[in-house]
């Protein structure tokens, strides 16, 4: 039987006392490798290798934006991670609403998905846009929820039926309401099944997708009750959602007073998964160096680990080989030394492998 709950019991009476950063500093060590007894490893363990959505769109290729270089994709294999979310600006790789995709930047985005595929890693395709496309949001003339799911039949195309690819919709929505998302999502899926690709689709929600957001309520709805209006003819999605610890839940700040909001979070994120019997995925979340910021994010995974059968996986927030030591999040190496996150991660990634029938990423 296992230790953890008392552990978690202590941590939450040392958090309600005036010395909790001591006292969570104290513990993480001890957190961080008790872990979940006989806990399973995720499907998807990831990282996001941010870069390629850097700069503007007409920007020069590693001048203004860079995808991972092999180094760097080789590094987080080798750590254990299997799987990859990767960013990419939807205006660069269609720089005419409608019209095909460029050939330069589409064949910069496929031999970056070949070197990911030679080091076994799955691959999830993240137009990091926001829901926006040139500054205009998705249902705003003209960008109608018509032309982003022209766009993703471009796109699902190109990869359509390779296992290790996994349709990302769009990285954290914004401004749009979860109705008219909810529209032009449903639009792109539609269109997804239309080429015959039965990829795994990842569907976020709106406001930022954020887990700590999903049931609020807001004009045209909540996430959690508006995006249960996906329809997939291959029944084959899970709902992607993002979720920092710090005290506004942004991931702008060091700190890490929303530990515990984080946490709570993601179990209601779990308990509604299991109402609904559907899956759910951590696209993005992160926090500092800070012992107390490792502890938290090391219970935010042991969690997930805990709930296999509605957490499909996680992807970290973030590396990248542009990504500067000063970064709060960043676990890119540097001069050769590990991240103090990598603790908690690397606890996570030595879980005994998922069930491989449990991690089917193509409808049958």
């Amino acid at each position: 039987m296992s230790d953890r709950p008392n552990l978690e019991a202590m941590i939450m009476t040392y958090n309600s006392s005036s010395w909790r950063r001591v006292a969570a500093a104290a513990m993480a060590t001890i957190l961080l490798h008790a872990g979940v007894a006989n806990a399973q490893g995720s499907c998807l363990q990831g990282i996001n290798l941010s870069g390629a959505e850097f700069g503007a769109a007409s920007g020069t290729p590693f001048k203004d934006y860079a995808y991972p270089s092999e180094q760097t994709i080789a590094y987080f294999a080798k750590k254990g991670f299997n799987t990859v979310r990767l960013p990419f600006l939807w205006e660069r790789l269609q720089p005419q609403l409608g019209e095909p995709l460029d050939e330069a930047e589409l064949q910069r985005l496929k031999e970056t998905v070949e070197l990911l595929r030679k080091q076994k890693l799955t691959i999830i395709l993240d137009p990091h846009n926001y829901a926006h496309y040139n500054k205009t949001m998705i249902g705003v003339a003209p960008v109608t929820a018509t032309a982003f799911a022209e766009f993703w039949a471009r796109l699902a195309v190109e990869f359509s039926n390779q296992e290790d690819v996994i349709f990302g919709l769009m990285n954290e929505p914004y401004d749009i309401t979860a109705e008219a998302w909810l529209k032009a999502a449903n639009a792109a899926i539609r269109t997804i099944r239309a080429t015959g690709s039965n990829n795994l689709i990842l569907v976020p929600g709106t406001r930022f997708t954020g887990a700590h957001s999903w049931a609020a309520d807001a004009p045209g709805g909540a996430n959690g009750t508006v995006m249960l209006g996906v329809r997939d003819p291959r029944s084959n999605y899970a709902y992607e959602v993002h979720q920092y610890f710090d005290q506004d839940s942004s991931g702008m700040h060091a700190e890490c007073s929303g530990n515990d909001s984080a946490l709570n979070a993601v179990t209601q994120m779990t308990e509604w998964a299991k109402t609904n019997k559907t899956r759910v995925f951590l696209g993005e979340f992160g926090v500092s160096q800070e012992k107390e910021c490792v502890a938290g994010l090391g219970r935010v995974l042991n969690h997930m680990q805990a709930n296999p059968d509605v957490w499909l996986g996680w992807t970290y927030w973030v590396a990248g080989d542009w990504w500067p030591e000063t970064e709060t999040l960043n676990v890119q190496p540097h001069d050769g030394k590990d991240r103090k996150q990598m603790m908690a991660l690397e606890t996570a990634l030595k879980a005994p492998p998922a069930d491989k029938a449990a991690c089917k990423t193509m409808a049958d």
